[in-house]
């Protein structure tokens, strides 16, 4: 299994790595350092945080390695008139009688609090390479689906505000 990544966020990864070994990593391996020193590590709580964060970072940088490794670089360019990576999509929800606004991004920039909409959700999937004024069927499982239609698509770029999730 692979995911679906741009360059940009290949790019954003590899930044991320980078400042965690250079950075990030020096300060906890000090942190342990320091706290070790304070003596008895069986009751040292600054001890434990120190390791638990120094190990957090290390599990960091190899799971943006592996996805690194393991992605498949997709493009972000689209048609003008459909709905493409980093396209901000205007909705109308007929179960609900709303319209909503949604950003498609990959997996690894996807906040559903933030309307930021993975690709590869049922609603991205629907809507992905559609025009205005399409009807598409959104499917949740098996037995649930639902009914949007595009009522707008503006081409946004990805300006690397939205963030990389931590897992």
């Amino acid at each position: 299994m692979y995911d679906e990544l741009t360059a940009k966020d290949i790019q954003k990864m590899e930044e991320e790595i980078e400042h965690r070994k250079l950075v990030v990593r020096k300060q906890a391996l000090e942190d342990v350092k320091e706290a070790r020193a304070h003596g008895d590590l069986s009751e040292n709580f600054e001890y434990k945080a120190a390791k638990k964060f120094k190990n957090e970072n290390e599990s960091r940088i190899r799971y943006l390695e592996k996805m690194i490794r393991t992605a498949k670089v997709i493009s972000e360019e689209s048609a003008e008139d459909e709905v493409g990576m980093n396209n901000t999509v205007e909705l109308y929800f007929e179960e609900d009688d709303e319209v909503e606004v949604y950003k498609v991004v990959t997996t690894v920039r996807s906040n559903s609090l933030k309307n930021l909409i993975s690709k590869e959700s049922p609603l991205g999937m629907a809507i992905y390479g559609h025009k205005v004024g399409e009807r598409c069927e959104v499917k949740v499982n098996d037995t649930y689906s639902y009914f949007v239609q595009i009522r707008k698509i503006e081409n946004t770029v990805d300006d690397g505000s939205d963030a990389l999730r931590k897992f």
